[in-house]
């Protein structure tokens, strides 16, 4: 057989589809365990979801994910592993708020000049979702105390009847617009409770210093995939763009245009409406495609401009800007660890996506830098450097920064998540366990699709694989 047509029919145990974190991880832990993998990426470049902007001089930012917190125990070690360490966040200095058009500059959590009525009432919301978390196993949702009552309203209409001040709503819109990259109308109440106990806790999603957005990587932290997938030079082919997946009676062949993959099993490593979009011969049972069609990405646009220096500072602000009717949602300063050069990161997220999505790039350009002018002043307005990534453009991501549930879906069809279709298994930061919708839940969900085929052969549970992984226990 020519070198060509070895290229176009390859074999292995394990093919793996997606050179994101959760894929990655994936052929990294079955390649430790023995296993030939092949690892197929439709892209030209691995991440998946997490992207790198080059600012020169050897430094770099990240136009996707980059936030971690010392609960996210995946994330870091596997950081570490392949040498990229982590920094503080810059959270120094006042934060800014613009709530129906009043700025606010305040140091804390909330802005206490919006008065003790609101801020009361913003604390006790908080209060009660914390409480509602903890009752929410992340390994199975649907199994919680209530869970069909929490997935039969959206957090929109629990907000109605759990605040009573228009603030402390806004500002509960505000977080949930910046974090879960949708509107508070679009989300099922347990799926925010889910989210917020397998990050570690609501208030510790929104959070610095104290929480997720704690610390971000050398480097970025689109360089932890390039490292991963240095290792797997043998695994890996780009520009494999997957789009069939054929399952036979003791093997699965997975193809797309110029090549194909025979295996005995397949790791499907996509954001869920993606996977869903593949397809399966034979088609996949109801209850996985029901649960595909209802899990749409999250609305998001992340944009960079890039300064001589982070002024902003020196006015003794953090960079840190939260907005319920601005071009984005939130800000943050996200220049290099020693501060040059200055860099702002804006997230336009959830309704604010869908708005400046319909505009042009220039329009929309036009419209963050005046956000960002509005709260620093006209120097904002002047970057050396502007650039955008729109998450839901990109073709093989289709949105950002995960997969949202509607009411309804977990309790109808959330044990399709994570259950193998006869040699199919998933994995995706949606199906993590620890820190789900993160970068930490994508390595999770890598780690435990490959142990689910580890056991198959060995003959142990997943359970006892489970047991011994000390990342996962952490």
């Amino acid at each position: 057989m020519s070198q060509a047509a070895d290229e176009r029919r390859m074999e292995a145990d394990v093919v793996v589809v997606g050179a994101g974190l959760a894929g990655l991880t994936a052929t990294r832990t079955l390649k430790d365990a023995g296993y030939t993998v092949r690892l197929l990426e439709a892209r030209e470049r691995v991440g998946g979801r997490l992207k790198g902007f080059d600012l020169g001089d050897g430094k770099a930012v990240d136009l996707g994910g980059e936030y971690f917190g010392d609960k996210s125990t995946a994330i870091a070690a596997t950081a570490a592993s392949v040498g990229v360490r982590g920094f503080r966040t810059y959270d120094e200095g006042r934060r800014i708020t613009v709530l129906d058009g009043r700025r606010y500059e305040y140091t804390g959590l909330f802005p206490w000049r919006v008065g003790p009525a609101t801020l009361a009432d913003f604390g006790q919301a908080v209060l009660r979702i914390e409480r509602l978390a903890r009752t929410v196993p992340p390994e199975a949702p649907w199994r919680a105390p209530n869970a069909r009552w929490l997935d039969s309203q959206t957090f929109w209409s629990w907000c109605r009847r759990n605040t009573v001040t228009p603030a402390a709503r806004a500002f509960l819109t505000m977080v949930m617009e910046a974090g879960y990259c949708a509107s508070p109308a679009d989300l099922s109440l347990l799926h925010v409770l889910y989210y917020a106990n397998a990050s570690g806790g609501f208030r510790y999603l929104v959070e610095v210093s104290g929480g997720i957005q704690r610390y971000r990587f050398e480097g970025g932290a689109h360089s932890i995939p390039d490292r991963l997938a240095a290792r797997l030079p043998e695994e890996l082919r780009t520009g494999a763009a997957v789009r069939r997946v054929e399952q036979r009676a003791d093997s699965v062949l997975v193809s797309g245009t110029g090549f194909e993959v025979r295996a005995r099993y397949a790791v499907i490593a996509l954001p869920v409406t993606l996977a869903g979009r593949l397809v399966y011969e034979p088609a996949l049972p109801g209850s996985r495609d029901q649960f595909t069609q209802r899990m749409p990405a999250g609305a998001a646009i992340k944009c960079l401009a890039v300064y001589d220096e982070p002024f902003w500072r020196a006015d003794g602000l953090s960079g840190q800007v939260t907005s319920n009717r601005g071009p984005f949602r939130v800000a943050f300063d996200t220049s290099p660890s020693d501060g040059s050069p200055g860099v702002l990161s804006a997230f336009v997220t959830g309704s604010a996506a869908r708005a400046l999505a319909r505009l042009t790039p220039s329009e929309r350009r036009a419209a963050v830098l005046t956000g960002l002018a509005e709260a620093f002043g006209p120097q904002a307005a002047r970057p050396r450097a502007f650039v955008e990534q729109n998450w839901l453009d990109a073709e093989f991501t289709r949105g950002c920064y995960h997969g949202f549930a509607p009411p309804g879906l977990y309790t109808a069809y959330g044990q399709a998540l994570r259950t193998p279709i006869g040699l199919i298994h998933w994995a995706g930061t949606e199906s993590g366990v620890h820190q789900m919708g993160s970068m930490g839940g994508a390595v999770d969900s890598g780690r435990r699709a490959a142990r689910e085929i580890i056991a198959r052969d060995s003959g142990e549970s997943v359970r006892q694989l489970a047991a011994a992984d000390p990342v996962r226990r952490g």
